[in-house]
């Protein structure tokens, strides 16, 4: 068995939270975008967090937040990590983790379009400017934000990525494996992300199914 962090976000129910903790996850994420079918205010963010136990961490998700809004969530969240999923810049995400003394991660929407077998995306340039990042989350571009439910083509990622990736976007039981085989050694190091591929419905998350992708993440082979 292997020890890649998992990390379940779009929680919304406390059911939820803790089907996610006994299951072995090492993250849950709170989306905080009101315009996302997952959304949770800051206070039912902080609720949410107080269920979960030792060593699971909290994820609160912004995209284009004011600073304040973001000062406000993560107040009510001791420790959480700050996810950057909209159209921040490196300097505001570095100066106001610093600022609230927080690490953070910057989301990379990668296109699913691959025009001549070459990804259109420059991820390298892209960890360059986000140096200061303590992860890159890997998640397709579409036309919402805070989750894409659909995968982009993970053998055309580069091979020498300066930085520690999360791979995410349209990650279920049955392709997490693939994916982990493909992204594991393109990094310093490899986490995954999931969210619609373990629920019932948008928001609702399924305990059985967040059971079998923590069970297909750790029966993966890391060679």
């Amino acid at each position: 068995m292997n020890a890649i962090p998992i990390k379940i976000c779009g929680l919304t129910r406390e059911q939820d939270v803790l089907a996610a903790a006994a299951a072995g996850a090492s993250a849950v994420g709170f989306v905080l975008y009101p315009d996302s079918p997952r959304y949770v205010s800051p206070e039912r963010a902080a609720t949410l967090a107080g269920l979960l136990p030792a060593f699971v961490t909290p994820v609160l998700l912004f995209v284009n937040a004011l600073a304040a809004e973001v000062e406000h969530a993560a107040a009510g969240v001791p420790g959480a990590w700050l996810q950057f999923h909209g159209d921040e810049t490196p300097a505001f995400c570095h100066d106001l983790a610093t600022r609230l003394g927080r690490r953070w991660i910057r989301v990379a929407r990668i296109p699913k379009e691959t025009p001549q077998d070459r990804l259109p995306f420059d991820l390298l340039k892209y960890a360059s400017q986000y140096s200061h990042a303590h992860a890159l989350l890997l998640d397709t571009l579409v036309d919402s934000y805070g989750g894409s439910g659909s995968t982009f083509p993970w053998s055309q990622l580069p091979i020498n990525v300066n930085a520690h990736l999360v791979l995410s976007g349209g990650l279920t039981p049955a392709n997490v494996a693939d994916g982990i085989r493909a992204v594991y050694s393109r990094g310093w190091s490899l986490a995954v992300d999931v969210s619609s591929g373990v629920e019932s419905a948008k928001g609702i998350k399924d305990a059985d199914k967040i059971h079998a992708f923590v069970q297909a993440v750790r029966a993966t082979p890391l060679v």
